[in-house]
């Protein structure tokens, strides 16, 4: 039976392995002259057609698109034209082989790489919608909490791989069936990021200040996490300068107990050597106080409800 197990984990190993490698030498390819138009509606590429633009920012559109060989739905990365050299290929064939050991039910993994047509296409598994668009409607604490641990344990074992994610936000946390979530564009984040701005990485709003001072650490992912997690629970961004106390705190302090807004408030201080030192400290300190918090917040929502009870009656 161990043998069996381990003939399956090698294979598998294997299999993997080979498939990183094809992935990395896709991108060996060189690279000529690159088309500057926009995919199109029912456009194909390669083995796939396009169905719909999802979004796109000042390094990447991201596209929805039907693997007509497969039959399987999937979303594609497609860097713009003028980025798409031979040094940020590069650059993206290092990015790879650093994340390619993380292999995690919360992180999304790159199903693709490689030049179709002329052009980058990156292929990712499809989810339903962004964390970004989720906050547009009401989050329960419960699940609010749920979607905060999914991202501290994929957080987690990127640390554990000395892997800065550096640039944690809405938009790269992506919704999939049974409200799991996968933690998009480890190693993307920091190409796209250098390419387009030249130098550090992270977008504005989202990053710790040392990381805007081109410095990013372990603690600077603590920082981008803590202000997801804040947004979450009170329903309001810190902003910059970050003085305490920060948007929402009102409306956290008559519900949420003390000590998990001393955990909201250390991940997002200023000063770095105050947050926690990675993600794996910050995990362990939440999953302590997470079951403590709800049993809180269901207390304090009890007296709330026999008085409307009593109103009714």
């Amino acid at each position: 039976m161990q043998l069996v197990e381990s003939q399956q984990q090698t294979r598998a190993s294997l299999i993997h392995s080979s498939r990183r490698s094809l992935l990395l030498d896709s991108l060996a390819m060189p690279v000529s002259s690159m088309t500057s138009s926009e995919l199109k509606i029912r456009q194909r590429l390669g083995k796939y057609r396009i169905e719909r633009k999802l979004g796109a920012g000042g390094f990447a559109a991201v596209y929805q698109a039907m693997d007509t060989v497969q039959g399987i739905r999937v979303a594609l990365k497609v860097p713009h034209s003028q980025y798409t050299t031979e040094t940020v290929l590069t650059n993206f064939r290092r990015e790879i082989r650093t994340t390619a050991p993380l292999e995690h039910d919360n992180i999304l993994p790159i199903k693709d790489a490689s030049i179709i047509d002329d052009r980058l296409v990156v292929v990712f598994p499809l989810g339903e919608e962004t964390l970004s668009d989720r906050m547009t409607r009401r989050i329960s604490l419960e699940t609010a909490l749920d979607i905060a641990e999914q991202i501290l344990r994929a957080m987690d074992l990127a640390h554990a791989h000395h892997v800065i994610h550096c640039d944690i936000k809405p938009e790269n946390v992506i919704l999939f069936p049974g409200n799991r979530i996968r933690l998009a564009d480890f190693g993307i984040a920091k190409v796209s990021q250098r390419t387009v701005q030249g130098g550090g990485t992270g977008t504005l709003g989202y990053m710790a200040p040392e990381q805007a001072m081109g410095k990013p650490s372990f603690r600077s992912d603590v920082f981008s996490i803590g202000l997801i997690i804040w947004r979450l629970v009170s329903g309001q961004w810190p902003e910059w300068p970050f003085q305490w106390p920060y948007a929402g705190y009102a409306k956290l302090r008559g519900r949420i107990h003390p000590d998990f807004i001393d955990f909201m408030h250390r991940a997002i201080d200023l000063n770095p050597r105050r947050r926690f030192r990675d993600a794996q400290q910050m995990l362990s300190v939440f999953l302590r106080l997470k079951s403590r918090t709800v049993r809180h917040a269901r207390a304090r929502r009890r007296p709330s409800v026999k008085v409307a009870q009593a109103i009714a009656s």
